[in-house]
């Protein structure tokens, strides 16, 4: 048991090590916060015209809410990092050397996961961590409404929430990157899952598809991030738990699928 730890602890650092030796990681973190001050300026600025609008006065807007919702753009970002950490090596060839180090399999792709959850994790936090900063220096002003709070418990809340968010649907990428290889096909599939599929299910006006779209990764993923969506005309009605349930369940679905091609395919 011992010497299978410190054998994936090795792998762990293997991995750890390419991730940071190649200038795409650098440049996805960048454009990562970069996009989400942004998106969460934009979309708390949209909110205050509308409060104004309607004469609320006060501080009603909790100056992480607009990164919560800023996480439906970002997230792309990040699948597009955690797509070339398992795509670039069948492009490469270097897949080969890699099971040439790490022959076990489900040891190699579980390194690859131990190695990126912990930097999306980080990044979600600290990103949002800016960007509400951003936001609530922003709004708070007197000039743009003065429409911004900061409650402390509530503003941690999201940004954990948004960390375990990316880490999740990067693990979830990663597990889509495996079973298909390619970075098109990876990019296609979970651009469906995350995105295409709910909004097209949506339009069929359907109960069953509205209640389908709401259990697929992105909707399950806002629900347990304590957002709402317009686009389901309210506030979605799963609760963070199920909301959460249904983001690991589509996680584990895609990881489990990846490491069956994985084993069953020669590199």
């Amino acid at each position: 048991m011992t010497m299978r730890v410190r054998e994936l602890v090795q792998s762990v650092g293997a991995e750890w090590a390419k991730l940071w030796s190649v200038r795409s990681t650098w440049w996805c973190l960048a454009g990562t916060t970069v996009l989400m001050v942004v998106s969460a300026v934009t979309l708390g600025g949209a909110a205050a015209t509308d409060m104004r609008r309607e004469g609320v006065k006060g501080a009603h807007l909790t100056a992480s809410e607009p990164v919560v919702s800023a996480t439906s753009f970002v997230q792309f970002a990040l699948v597009a990092l955690a797509m070339l950490v398992i795509t670039s090596e069948y492009a490469s060839g270097g897949i080969r050397s890699t099971l040439q180090a790490t022959p076990i399999r489900g040891r190699m792709l579980a390194a690859k996961v131990l190695a990126v959850v912990p930097v999306m994790f980080a990044v979600g936090v600290l990103s949002g961590g800016v960007a509400t900063a951003v936001v609530y220096a922003a709004l708070s002003a007197d000039v743009f409404g003065g429409y911004a709070a900061l409650p402390t418990a509530e503003v941690a809340l999201d940004l954990l929430s948004v960390g375990v968010f990316f880490a999740l649907v990067s693990v979830m990428t990663m597990g889509v990157g495996t079973a298909v290889r390619s970075a098109a096909g990876t990019l296609s599939v979970v651009f469906m899952l995350l995105m295409g599929l709910p909004l097209m299910l949506l339009t069929t006006g359907s109960q069953a598809a509205l209640e389908a779209s709401l259990r697929m990764p992105l909707f399950a993923g806002l629900a347990f991030m304590g957002s709402t969506d317009n686009l389901t005309g309210g506030p979605i009605p799963l609760g963070a738990g199920e909301g959460l349930a249904w983001l690991l369940a589509w996680t584990a679905a895609a990881l489990a699928t990846g490491y069956a091609v994985l084993r069953r395919r020669d590199a």
